[in-house]
């Protein structure tokens, strides 16, 4: 019988990204149905996830990738290490997020011991996609089961390899998502790293044409030095890094969340967490957003500020049936829910290796 199950996430657990919190959170939702879990990551501070033996392998680095800044290893050894990790805890099937993402579970991938299914998250595709076609197809070869987070992620994947796949969805744990008390004047919360493609500078444009109107709380890594480098303008609370439960708190009394990403979001994790705690959700008219929100945000035009603030004006506006709507979609996508789809796909990919 299927107990012993590993997660392996290519990035490093410290640094808050959608990829991070989701196998952290699949993981959880296993440990609490009695599965034996391990989740390897690379090397950072140390991190705790209830219920899991979290092991941290490899010094982590910073590489670009997709507008971003990821947190990885690329240590061979530390690759390796993952294999013997493997082999000694006798796992039963081992579930990679973003297998094409360097280098912890490339040794694992071509190593065919044991079952493996991966899930792909990345939206769009680029060079590091074009250039190393040959790599991507030989490391597919250790995949059972491919699962997209979404059909943007499913397409990158097609285009790049030539293959399919099942598409899913990015789960939560919905009963960790409750409404708070939201204050008098609206507070307006934005939740992302402050890349380029994240688009906060379209927000603290709109902000800052109408700050009379309404605040703002920054969270996420290098929030604080991007409103310091916009002018450090009144009305903006910048917080940088947070914990998960200050950001669920923050979640559940903000008047309304905004999404302002440019591009590059296969899935709108964000947008389903606000949703369910009753909040108003204004996001860009991207794939990811516009396929999460499922009709229940307030849209706007990628990197248009004056379209942010008609979308805000009207979330703002919403009533209580609106909010009412997105918690019930939110209520689609919970964790739950996509491990019961999991645990079927790690029985799939079992029953196809041992097969051969």
């Amino acid at each position: 019988m299927m107990r012993r199950i590993a997660l392996v996430c290519p990035y490093a657990l410290d640094i808050n990204g959608g990829v991070q919190e989701q196998a952290m959170a699949m993981a959880r939702e296993l440990g609490r149905r009695s599965y034996e879990v391990t989740l390897v990551a690379p090397g950072g501070s140390p991190i705790r996830v209830d219920g899991v033996d979290v092991v941290q392998i490899g010094r982590r680095v910073r590489v670009p990738a997709n507008g971003s800044q990821a947190p990885i290893t690329l240590s061979l050894s530390a690759s390796r290490e993952v294999v013997r990790l493997f082999d000694d805890r006798h796992i039963d099937v081992v579930h990679f997020h973003e297998p094409f993402a360097p280098l912890l579970g490339y040794a694992e991938l071509v190593t065919p011991r044991r079952p493996h299914v991966g899930t792909f998250h990345r939206s769009g595709g680029g060079p590091a996609y074009t250039l190393t076609r040959p790599l991507l197809r030989r490391l597919l070869k250790g995949v059972s089961v491919r699962v997209a987070v979404s059909e943007a992620a499913a397409n990158t994947l097609e285009r790049a390899t030539g293959v399919d796949s099942r598409v899913l969805f990015n789960g939560f744990e919905l009963e960790r998502f409750v409404s708070g008390n939201r204050p008098a004047r609206p507070n307006v919360l934005f939740i992302g790293r402050a890349e380029e493609r994240k688009g906060l500078a379209t927000l603290l444009a709109c902000h800052s044409a109408h700050s009379d109107e309404f605040d703002l709380t920054l969270v996420g890594s290098g929030t604080i030095e991007a409103w310091e480098g916009s002018g450090r303008s009144p009305g903006v609370t910048a917080l940088g890094s947070v914990g998960d439960d200050e950001k669920r708190h923050l979640l559940s009394t903000a008047s309304a969340l905004v999404a302002p990403s440019l591009y590059g979001e296969s899935f709108g994790l964000i947008v389903i967490e606000a949703m369910a705690s009753g909040t108003p959700v204004v996001a860009s008219d991207i794939d990811g957003y516009r396929t999460a929100a499922g009709g229940c945000a307030s849209l706007f035009v990628p990197g248009d500020a004056n379209d942010l603030y008609r979308a805000l004006r009207d979330a703002l506006s919403s009533d209580e049936r609106s909010r009412q709507r997105g918690r019930e979609r939110a209520a689609q996508f919970s964790m739950s829910l996509l491990i019961d789809h999991y645990l079927e796909i790690y029985e799939q990919a079992s029953t196809q290796h041992h097969r051969g």
